[in-house]
């Protein structure tokens, strides 16, 4: 995926989506795991890559919905990917602060918020790349409608 976006020249966006399963019955080991601290419900998760265009490229398999963002996208092998192809960026919402951190230049995060009392100039300047990042993140929240519309 890295490498074809490399040669393509396309910039990534990824985030991953729940879909809410059935309780996993009684007695069944792991069944915690199913918990998502964010939906308070019984989730799968799945990780998208979609382009620009909001094309999907990439799922990865659905697993419990207990795991973060970031933990799943390093066990799918994504850090390692930056690694190895140095000439893509992949934008990323607030769940994946620590790519962000780890892959500058890479795996492009929002703008943190200024501090309080921070200059009215900067605060402003922050609201509108905060904006930009997320008018150009939107696609991959359309790639994740997709997938959600099809698992209901």
């Amino acid at each position: 995926m890295f490498a074809y976006a490399q040669a393509e020249g396309i910039e990534l966006r990824l985030d991953a989506t729940e879909i809410q399963v059935h309780r996993p019955p009684a007695g069944r080991g792991g069944r915690r795991a199913f918990v998502s601290g964010k939906k308070k419900q019984n989730t799968m998760k799945a990780t998208v890559i979609a382009d620009d265009q909001g094309r999907t490229l990439w799922t990865d398999g659905l697993r419990p919905g207990r795991m973060h963002d970031a933990t799943a996208a390093i066990n799918e092998g994504i850090a390692v990917c930056f690694q190895h192809v140095h000439d893509v960026e992949v934008l990323l919402d607030d769940g994946y602060l620590g790519l962000g951190r780890d892959h500058r230049g890479q795996a492009i995060t929002p703008p943190r918020k200024p501090r309080p009392g921070a200059l009215h100039g900067r605060v402003e300047q922050w609201e509108r790349d905060r904006h930009g990042h997320s008018s150009d993140r939107i696609t991959v929240e359309h790639a994740l409608a997709d997938h959600n519309a099809g698992s209901n």
